[in-house]
């Protein structure tokens, strides 16, 4: 039993655990203030431009059913504007951080020893020869 335990406590503070639940924590208040900032401010934006907050009014009846295609429409206007801020958000912080300006992502096979190397390398890792970079 306390070996079990040993092990379930290695594991619940280890590293990696600890920066999931970091950057899960993380990610759910950068959530909650991107969903605050579309909701609150992009939307009634819109709503000002449209003439009404939401489309939820926008209702086809067809043999006495419903269909409320307005709730989908008003889903998926936000859905766009939330998608949309976070992609200008994400941009920010990459320029801000100077991330952008970081080498190109991926790998390649080495034409010499067949070892995978970052595409924008000019010279394998591995068997040290000079390659052409696919990306500068």
């Amino acid at each position: 039993m306390r070996a079990l335990l040993t092990s379930f406590k290695n594991f619940a503070f280890s590293g990696s655990l600890v920066d999931l639940a970091v950057g899960l924590a993380i990610g759910v208040a950068f959530a909650a203030v991107v969903e605050s900032l579309v909701g609150d401010v992009i939307l009634p934006l819109v709503a000002a431009i449209f003439g009404a907050p939401n489309f939820d009014a926008l209702v086809l009846t067809v043999n006495g059913s419903q269909i409320r295609y307005g709730a989908f429409l008003t889903a998926f206007v936000s859905f766009l504007l939330l998608a949309f801020t976070i992609m200008l958000l994400v941009q920010a912080i990459r320029r801000a951080t100077g991330r952008e300006a970081a080498g190109a992502q991926g790998s390649r096979e080495c034409d010499h020893c067949k070892s995978f190397v970052p595409v924008d390398a000019s010279v394998c890792m591995f068997c040290t020869r000079d390659i052409e970079p696919i990306a500068s």
